[in-house]
């Protein structure tokens, strides 16, 4: 097959879909089909020949209306020389230029964006689930009409885990036009180049804790401070950043944390997992997530991870198996998590061998299985 995948992100970018689509892509190449990833990019003179497929990429940084007509012309004319295309973000822009191409159109969705942008915009404050079952002025109803368009006009929907298929059907997609597969992660041995010589700890405290994520107050990360406030041999290195990072530092410094916090700021995939290796715990406290790479990560690192039951987090971790899951917005839950985790280092070892297990149900390969089926089949059937 000759396969055009659409993404708004790729490394060097970070995220879910810049770690996803490479492995992947990497994987459908190698099972015999020409895979084109178009993206936008900060930068267009990436050195893209180390990929065994061909990136596109467009400035990102171009006037939006310019870059929105751009991004159509080009799902255009690298569309129209595929069988089908696989659309992680630009939906609306691949569904448009699709309106004429036609061609077969399989749409991952891994969360609201109608949601995430009312929150950032500052219009809602609602939780993801909350969002679902109200109704809001007239900006963020057509915001979500559109999103729920966009979705509908995809021949089929892949989503991560049961708990967001369920959302998708309420947005008006037909349970027979969805797939559930799971985010996938490398294997040990992929990952060992970045980890088999961790990071430097930057922090002298008996035990560290790390998360990796995008500072919005979805993330939960105050909570994280305020717990490591509490506990002096605990410190908390913070990886990523976003548009909460001025807030969650003066947290630190309010609650005489700051020499225990250290925030690392954005880094490449490849320099997170060093630093995860570095560290004791992981831990990500969100309100909402779908199906988290980096708690995908932790698990192939075998790391004693706390994660909130929030979304398909409870899909991907078994509590007291591969991880503690502990209730969103819960401040005394996530001490106590810390403390019993803390105070038994045979309980983190035990977490640790858990997710080693536990991360071989999320391999690559068989995402590939999958995803490669389904597409066939979208191709055959279009």
């Amino acid at each position: 097959m000759r396969i055009l995948v659409v993404t708004p992100v790729f490394p060097p970018d970070i995220g879910g879909h810049a770690t996803a689509i490479p492995p992947l892509a990497r994987e459908l190449c190698l099972r015999g089909h020409q895979v084109t990833v178009l993206t936008v990019s900060d930068r267009t003179d990436h050195d893209d020949a180390r990929y065994p497929f061909a990136v596109v990429r467009l400035a990102r940084f171009l006037p939006r209306m310019l870059r929105w007509l751009r991004t159509i012309k080009l799902v255009r004319r690298l569309g129209s020389r595929a069988d089908v295309l696989l659309v992680y973000g630009l939906a609306l822009e691949s569904v448009v230029a699709n309106a004429l191409l036609r061609r077969p159109l399989v749409m991952k969705v891994v969360g609201d964006l109608a949601w995430e942008r009312s929150v950032l915009l500052g219009w809602v404050h609602d939780t993801f689930a909350a969002f679902q079952q109200r109704r809001y002025g007239a900006r963020v109803e057509a915001l979500r009409r559109l999103r729920a368009w966009w979705i509908r006009r995809a021949d089929h929907v892949i989503v991560h885990s049961q708990w967001m298929a369920g959302w998708v059907v309420r947005w008006g997609v037909p349970a027979s036009r969805l797939t559930v597969i799971p985010n996938g992660v490398e294997p040990p041995e992929a990952l060992a180049p970045f980890t088999s010589v961790p990071a430097a700890n930057p922090l002298s405290t008996p035990v560290t804790l790390v998360t990796a994520a995008r500072l919005t107050s979805w993330k939960g990360i105050a909570e994280l401070i305020g717990a490591v406030a509490g506990m002096p041999d605990l410190g908390l290195v913070v990886v990523g950043d976003g548009p909460d990072r001025a807030r969650l530092e003066q947290v630190a410094r309010d609650l005489d944390a700051a020499d225990r916090v250290f925030f690392a700021g954005r880094k490449s995939r490849e320099e997170t997992l060093g630093i995860m290796a570095a560290c004791d715990i992981f831990a990500l406290n969100s309100t909402w997530e779908g199906m988290p790479h980096a708690v995908l990560d932790a698990l192939v690192l075998g790391m004693p991870l706390i994660a909130t039951a929030v979304g398909g987090v409870p899909e991907v971790v078994t509590d007291g198996e591969s991880g503690l899951l502990i209730p969103p917005s819960d401040p005394d839950a996530l001490r106590m998590a810390l403390e019993r985790l803390i105070a038994s280092p045979s309980e983190r070892a035990h977490l640790a061998a858990g997710a080693r297990g536990a991360a071989e149900r999320f391999t690559v390969s068989r995402v590939a299985d999958a995803t490669e089926a389904l597409l066939r089949s979208a191709a055959a059937g279009r």
